[in-house]
């Protein structure tokens, strides 16, 4: 029998390099797949619609709430997020351990939802590499940059229940960190008890 998949929820703030690392931890193993969002904002260069995101607009977004079709949402830096219910569901019943790259207040959702939920915060090793990660972007105003490090310090405060923290001092490191917390999500007691009988 196939063992059902993990819900694995990633967190951390914007330049953490969290995108990269799944991708990292994708090329090494075949069991995970990547959550894909919807969000109100629009593309950055290169984003691809379906794949980096759902780019969707205020008003799909808030019929999506009324029918409760989003496992969480919230708003960040005035945008809204939001993971669909259904794509997650199916994946975990296939065996998959899927993979959500979604803010704090987003993750206490799902933990409420979903106790078994693997919370992973990530951050980068300083406020200062972080401020570097989104300047080399090229992406966003010095405004928008300074609102994320106002965020993420917000962030690093309301992370106290988070299940694992992984540092990313480079892309490799974090991956094998989240593989190997992955597995060992695989492996606790109650999960596997049933085999002892």
């Amino acid at each position: 029998m196939k063992e059902r998949g993990k819900l694995i929820v990633l967190s951390g703030p914007s330049g953490a390099g969290k995108s990269t690392v799944v991708a990292l931890a994708m090329e090494k193993r075949d069991d995970i797949c990547f959550s894909v969002s919807v969000t109100t904002r629009a593309p950055r260069p290169g984003e691809v619609d379906g794949k980096d995101y759902f780019f969707i607009s205020d008003e799909e977004f808030r019929k999506m709430v009324e029918e409760d079709r989003l496992l969480e949402h919230a708003e960040y830096v005035s945008h809204c997020y939001g993971t669909p219910r259904n794509y997650v569901l199916e994946k975990l019943e296939s065996g998959m351990n899927v993979i959500l790259d979604i803010e704090v207040k987003g993750a206490r959702q799902v933990k409420n939802k979903f106790p078994d939920a693997v919370l992973v915060f990530f951050a980068p090793p300083s406020l200062s590499v972080l401020r570097e990660r989104l300047t080399g972007r090229g992406t966003e105003t010095e405004e928008t940059i300074n609102a994320r490090l106002e965020r993420a310090g917000q962030e690093y405060t309301e992370a106290d229940f988070y299940d694992w923290l992984v540092v990313n001092e480079t892309p490799e490191q974090a991956a094998e960190e989240l593989s190997a917390i992955i597995t060992a999500s695989h492996c606790r007691f109650c999960d596997r008890k049933d085999i002892l009988k």
